[in-house]
């Protein structure tokens, strides 16, 4: 469990009632926290955004779109994001007894740790197979025998059971979904087609299994707390992650299958309109970088598409795709960039004397969401 006084001397960190009330089960066993900068898992989704941006470069640079100075200069922010993300967790987790393990078993913001071992297989693909496609492939395997093993991982730790429906959320699509379906286009970005279609299956399935779970959830159960909203957005990415892992397997050929997966990513995407309201009053936090792979994926299967139908006009419209995303993410980032200036987009610093404080409320954890 978080130390009940965590974040609590910095009301830009307290967690909201809301997320509390999801929360009633994290961090068995107590952490020893003095002096120690908590590092929230889902850090790693800056890297896993930037990287997503990348690819629908990429993707422009293989349509003869733009040079590819652009995908690497991305693909590199991507690395750097990837890298820093990494050593701060690491440096958290070594000196924070407890802090690893109770993350991985945290049931709301454990399957965020996946994005530490998903994102690597987008930097090898996007920014080293064009120029070495063997050294690409090395990591890109590493990273396959990873996300299946942390995918088995936490499908096994949830199939346990006894967790509460309301701690469900979108972010539960990142082990196996999103771990299966980008490693299935990575493994065909370097021709390892079997492979690819191994991992296709597994994220597909593991799609269909929790898809229907999550969106029951959101449906019928209270609204998720503020804190996760930006999961949401998470909605539009599997169809889109799994046509963009089938054109890199098979070209820009429209074919029945892809045509099915985008009748239902057009249904997520116009499902996020009546969203917008509540998206227009979050707080800017990490949790904001949901929505930029899950809009990167998006906009990469419309190059594709536009690619493939040969639309009238297609080569302005790429623009305008790339032109959308690129802006999305680059406000995110700047605006990161501006919250980590001022101090506010991490928790503080947790003093000797915060933690030996009395604890108020010590059977409602704290969440690590940093809001600004």
């Amino acid at each position: 469990m978080y130390p009940p006084v965590l974040g609590r001397t910095n009301p830009m960190f307290v967690t909201s009632k809301e997320v509390r009330d999801v929360m009633t089960n994290s961090h068995p066993g107590g952490l020893d926290t003095i002096g120690a900068r908590p590092i929230p898992p889902n850090i790693f989704g800056i890297g896993f955004g930037l990287a997503g941006l990348g690819t629908a470069w990429r993707i422009a640079v293989d349509q003869h779109l733009a040079p590819h100075e652009v995908s690497d200069v991305l693909i590199f922010l991507a690395a750097l994001a990837w890298l820093i993300s990494l050593c701060l967790y690491l440096r958290y987790a070594l000196t924070t007894r407890g802090a690893l393990r109770a993350d991985l078993h945290d049931m709301t913001v454990g399957p965020f740790a996946s994005l530490a071992v998903i994102t690597p297989i987008l930097l090898a693909a996007d920014g080293v197979a064009p120029y070495s496609r063997s050294a690409a492939a090395v990591i890109i395997d590493i990273s396959i025998v990873l996300v299946v093993l942390l995918g088995g991982w936490f499908t096994g730790i949830w199939m346990r059971g006894g967790t509460d429906l309301d701690r469900l959320h979108p972010g539960y699509f990142l082990p196996t979904v999103a771990g299966g379906l980008v490693a299935s286009a990575g493994a065909a970005m370097v021709d390892q087609q079997r492979l690819a279609q191994l991992m296709l299956g597994l994220g597909i399935f593991s799609w269909i299994i929790l898809g229907s779970m999550i969106l029951g959830r959101l449906i019928f159960r209270p609204p998720i707390p503020d804190a996760l909203a930006p999961t949401m957005a998470i909605e539009v990415a599997p169809a889109a992650v799994a046509s963009v892992a089938y054109f890199f397997m098979h070209g820009a050929h429209i074919t029945t299958f892809v045509t099915a997966l985008a009748g239902y990513g057009l249904l997520m995407v116009v499902a996020q309109i009546p969203l917008l309201g509540r998206y227009a009053h979050l707080k800017f936090s990490l949790a904001t970088w949901a929505f930029t792979f899950s809009w990167a994926a998006v906009a990469s299967t419309l190059l594709f598409w536009i690619d493939a139908e040969h639309v009238s006009g297609g080569r302005a419209f790429s623009y305008l795709v790339l032109a959308a995303i690129s802006v999305l993410i680059g406000s995110i980032a700047c605006r990161t960039v501006v919250a980590i200036s001022q101090g506010h987009l991490l928790p503080p610093l947790v003093s000797p004397a915060a933690t030996l404080a009395p604890a108020t409320n010590t059977s409602e954890p704290e969440v690590l969401v940093a809001a600004n």
